[in-house]
C-alpha cells in the first residue's frame, strides 16, 4: 500500500471517498493535504471515545483549521474497558492518533506516559492550568495532558422552589442539612433522594466528602496509597460512611430508593418532590434536557463538614487530550492545544455545550448563561476551596463501592463495617497494581 501510495498518488486521492478506512490511526502516518490554492495543508488526528459530547471540541477544531489553515480528523473508540484496551493496543503497535482524548487520574498510570506522550510541562500555557489538574495527568513532576472537558463537583443538588416554600438556608455544616432534611420530611417531601437501583449514585455521600477529609488529613491519599492508614481506622475517612448511614437511619430516603432510577430520581429533584439530590453536577445536561423548564430551579451546595469554617468541594477532574511522542506533526499539535485551552477555545466550546462545571483553566470566564448549580460551583472556584476526588490523588478506588455503599445506605452493614469491606476492596486492587507496601 505504501509503494502504491508513493507511484499513484492522484488516484489514491480520487477514491479517497471510497478508501476513507485507509485513511489513518497511526501518528507517524503522513497526513498533509493540498488546499485549493496549491498551499500544503497539515493534518492532525485525535481518537476520542464515542460516548464525549463532540460539538464544542469540533468547534475548536474548526476554528483552529480556519486560523491556521491545519485540519483535525476524528476517530472514534468505544467507551469502557473495550476502548481502554484498543488505546494500550495502538500504542503498543505504533498506530496511535496524534492526540488522544482519556481519562486523568489513576486510569492515565497504566498507558505509560512517559514513554507515549510528549512532556507538556514546560509549554507556556500550562502555567493557567489548574495545580489539581495537574497533579492528575503527571508522572514523576512531568505533565503530559490539558483538560479536554470542563470539571464537575459531587455534592448536593437541591431544589431552590423547597427551599424558598420552607424557608430553609444553605446549611454551612452536616448537623445543619440533618435539620432542613427534619423539616422536608415534615413537609410531606423526600429530603434525600435515593436511586439505589443504579448502584453507581450511592457512593456520592462518601465520595464528595473528600474535601472534608483532606482538610482535616491532608496526607490521607498517600498514607492510604502506602498502605499507612485504613478507612476503617481513620475517623476522617470513616465519617464519609457515617453520613451515608446516618441519612438511611434517619429515614431521609424515599421510601422505594432500592427501586428507584437514576432517571427517577432526576424527575423527583425537577419536580421538588424530592429536595436534594447528592450527585454529580454531569447530571445538570440530563436536567437541562429533560426538564428545561425546570433546571433554573437547581441549585448546588457543597456536602457539609462537622465544622461551619471548612467549607469547599470535592471535584472529578475533566477527561484530558495527550500528545503522541511518536506523531509526526508534534509542532502543530502543540499549536493546537495552546488553541484549545485558550479563553476563544473555551468561548467555542461552550457556544456548543453548556458547561456543567467551571474549567480547570484560570482566567478563564464562563458564559452568563450557565446553569445556576454551575454559577454555585465556580463560587467555592474563585475562592480556591476545591480539592480533587480521592480517585485523582491515588491510583487505588476498590471496584466494589458501589455494593459496598448500596449495603451501608439501605441498613445491610453499618458504617464501620463497609469501611472494613472497602479496605478489603482497595486491598485486592493495590496487591494487583503492585504497589509497594501491599
Amino acid at each position: 500500500m505504501v509503494m502504491q501510495k508513493k507511484k499513484f498518488m492522484s488516484i489514491i486521492f480520487t477514491v479517497a471517498l471510497f478508501t476513507g478506512i485507509l485513511a489513518g490511526c497511526s501518528g507517524k502516518e503522513e497526513t498533509s493535504t493540498t488546499s485549493g490554492e496549491g498551499e500544503k495543508q497539515e493534518t492532525l488526528s485525535i481518537l476520542i471515545d464515542n460516548q464525549t459530547q463532540v460539538d464544542g471540541i469540533k468547534a475548536i477544531a474548526e476554528a483552529f483549521e480556519e486560523k491556521y489553515n491545519i485540519k483535525t480528523e476524528f476517530e472514534t473508540r468505544p467507551g469502557g474497558s473495550e476502548g481502554d484496551n484498543l488505546v494500550k493496543t495502538r500504542l503498543a503497535t505504533g498506530e496511535m492518533t496524534d492526540l488522544i482524548f482519556y481519562n486523568s487520574g489513576s486510569l492515565l498510570q497504566a498507558l505509560n506516559p512517559e514513554q507515549n506522550f510528549v512532556d507538556l510541562t514546560n509549554e507556556p500555557y500550562m502555567e493557567e492550568i489548574l495545580d489539581d489538574f495537574k497533579g492528575s495527568v503527571s508522572v514523576n513532576d512531568k505533565v503530559y495532558g490539558i483538560p479536554a472537558t470542563p470539571t464537575q463537583a459531587g455534592g448536593w443538588l437541591y431544589n431552590k422552589k423547597v427551599y424558598e416554600e420552607l424557608g430553609l438556608s444553605i446549611p454551612k455544616t452536616w448537623n445543619e442539612l440533618m435539620e432542613n432534611n427534619e423539616k422536608i420530611k415534615a413537609a410531606g417531601k423526600t429530603p434525600v433522594i435515593g436511586a439505589f437501583k443504579d448502584t453507581w449514585t450511592s457512593q456520592l455521600i462518601v465520595l464528595s466528602d473528600n474535601y472534608n477529609v483532606l482538610a482535616q488529613n491532608p496526607n490521607f491519599p498517600e498514607e492510604l496509597t502506602a498502605n499507612k492508614d485504613k478507612f476503617a481506622t481513620t475517623p476522617e475517612a470513616l465519617r464519609s460512611f457515617e453520613k451515608l448511614e446516618e441519612v438511611y437511619e434517619k429515614g431521609y430516603f424515599n421510601e422505594d430508593f432500592l427501586a428507584t432510577t437514576y432517571d427517577a430520581g432526576m424527575k423527583m429533584l425537577a419536580e421538588g418532590t424530592g429536595a436534594h439530590y447528592p450527585m454529580l453536577t454531569q447530571s445538570l445536561t440530563v436536567l437541562a434536557t429533560n426538564f428545561p423548564d425546570q433546571i433554573q430551579d437547581i441549585g448546588f451546595f457543597a456536602q457539609p463538614s462537622d465544622n461551619a469554617d471548612q467549607k469547599g468541594i470535592t471535584i472529578w477532574m475533566p477527561m484530558a487530550i495527550y500528545l503522541n511522542k511518536n506523531s509526526e506533526h508534534i509542532d502543530a499539535a502543540k499549536k493546537w492545544m495552546e488553541f484549545y485551552v485558550s479563553q476563544e477555545g473555551v468561548n467555542l466550546y461552550t457556544s456548543k455545550v453548556k458547561p456543567e462545571g467551571p474549567f480547570a483553566i484560570e482566567g478563564t470566564e464562563l458564559p452568563e448563561d450557565v446553569y445556576p448549580a454551575v454559577k454555585d460551583m465556580a463560587q467555592y472556584f474563585d475562592s480556591g476551596q476545591i480539592a480533587p476526588a480521592l480517585e485523582f490523588l491515588s491510583p487505588i478506588k476498590g471496584p466494589s463501592l458501589e455494593q459496598i455503599t448500596t449495603q451501608v445506605g439501605s441498613g445491610i452493614s453499618s458504617a464501620k463495617e463497609g469501611a472494613e469491606l472497602y479496605d478489603k476492596d482497595v486491598e485486592k486492587q493495590a496487591k494487583q497494581l503492585g504497589l509497594e507496601g501491599w
